[in-house]
């Protein structure tokens, strides 16, 4: 790929590639900006690990306000976003200055809800460090936090200025952020694009040792879904593929404090549960769906409950913010690259698939 790709969002811009900083810095530098205070939202690792290479590569962030918090989905939480909207307080920030939400998807998705609440809205730029948030969570304009542990169950729509993805940073990652992203773009594959499949499936994630074409590719197909569809009303849908079991099994862990799943983690054994109803109820080739649950456990380590869990599985599914009128809303795929959206399923076939992925 070349040095920079640019790619236009709805009202803002995405830069890809490693002439990034050089679009941050021109773009904190014009005159058509003029921000009064820049202030970065980091976690203990970030500031630690790229925060140190942001400032070397953008002399004017050197002066910036540094305001740390807890990694950790845990964190992400209204409580959290107090202590942030207190912080932007009493550093004096005000309708001008710019919030710079530098991390994981827990960043961007706290720092764009605090920002974009605070003082009715002020500006906010995603520099994403994680493969799981260049990929998806810092682009599309969906900001919030968990409440009681269900994932994102506050939360607005609200675009970032624009985006500064930069593979550098992926040098940081631990292999376990490495799988949390790339199940995303597992699914960008499975709901988009048949070809893009076949591209990732030749190569296991920890195989991979060029990055930027494949997360040029994968923002491609979300934003083009996003901008036919920038609030869910219909098209966007797809992008929830894998994600109702997915925030059941991520859910899970997090109450029971059993084998703690990243969210990628816990989106790779949801397409496996969705792939399996995919199967049952939207035409998906059994041959496909095997290959599918093959792909993903040669890259995810399987986890495991009993079929005693699924009561407290469905509990958290009944709270997913997909459900409509109490009934539970799945986006499946018909075969690999076509998704199908607004599929119900009964409760004796949610069963039937818990009982299908205890079996595997």
């Amino acid at each position: 790929m070349s040095k920079i790709k640019v790619i236009k969002a709805i009202n803002y811009p995405i830069y890809i590639g490693k002439a990034s900083f050089t679009r941050l810095n021109k773009y904190i530098n014009s005159s058509e900006f003029k921000y009064t205070k820049f202030l970065i939202l980091v976690d203990e690792n970030v500031k630690q690990f790229c925060l140190p290479v942001l400032i070397k590569n953008a002399d004017k962030l050197k002066f910036s306000e540094i305001i740390e918090i807890k990694s950790g989905e845990e964190n992400k939480t209204i409580e959290t976003c107090k202590l942030l909207w207190q912080k932007l307080i009493d550093l004096k920030a005000d309708r001008k200055s710019v919030l710079i939400n530098l991390g994981g998807g827990v960043i961007s998705d706290m720092g764009g809800f605090v920002a974009s609440t605070y003082m009715r809205g002020i500006k906010y730029i995603n520099i994403p460090t994680t493969l799981l948030s260049q990929v998806d969570a810092s682009i599309g304009g969906k900001v919030g936090v968990n409440q009681n542990k269900l994932k994102n169950q506050i939360g607005l729509f609200s675009n970032p200025e624009a985006v500064f993805i930069n593979n550098v940073f992926l040098k940081t990652l631990p292999e376990k952020e490495l799988l949390s992203g790339f199940a995303e773009i597992i699914k960008h594959a499975l709901i988009a694009d048949a070809d893009y499949w076949k591209l990732i499936k030749k190569q296991p994630v920890d195989k991979v040792r060029e990055w930027e074409d494949i997360i040029l590719r994968s923002v491609e197909i979300k934003n083009e879904i996003i901008k036919n569809d920038p609030e869910e009303e219909n098209l966007r849908k797809v992008l929830n593929f894998g994600h109702t079991f997915g925030h059941a099994f991520e859910t899970f862990s997090l109450k029971f404090n059993y084998k703690f799943l990243s969210h990628g983690e816990a989106i790779a054994m949801g397409m496996i549960c969705e792939s399996y109803l995919s199967y049952k109820i939207a035409g998906l080739p059994e041959s496909q769906l095997d290959e599918i649950v093959k792909y993903i456990l040669s890259n995810f380590e399987y986890y495991k409950i009993n079929k005693d869990n699924i009561e407290e599985l469905f509990k958290f599914m009944i709270h997913d913010k997909k459900r409509e009128n109490n009934n539970l809303n799945f986006t499946l795929i018909s075969s690999i690259g076509k998704a199908v959206i607004n599929q119900n399923c009964s409760n004796d076939l949610i069963k039937q698939c818990v009982d299908y992925y205890c079996s595997i």
